[in-house]
């Protein structure tokens, strides 16, 4: 099995590998300043694509 496979294929390995790589990187107490930053733009990105959609919606009627 090559390294290339063991990183393609999704699974606890992968998941416990990038886990540890984020831990490296920004450390423990940077992360959940991250995840909140990551979560509100996830939010602000729905809500956006609702926006547009019901501006299409009115534009139609």
């Amino acid at each position: 099995m090559s390294l290339f496979t063991f990183l393609a294929i999704p699974g606890g390995y992968s998941i416990i590998l990038i886990v540890v790589v984020v831990l490296l990187l920004f450390g423990g107490k940077k992360i959940p300043e991250l995840m909140k930053g990551l979560g509100g733009g996830i939010k602000e990105f729905k809500k956006a694509s609702k926006d547009d959609k019901e501006e299409k919606l009115e534009e139609n009627n």
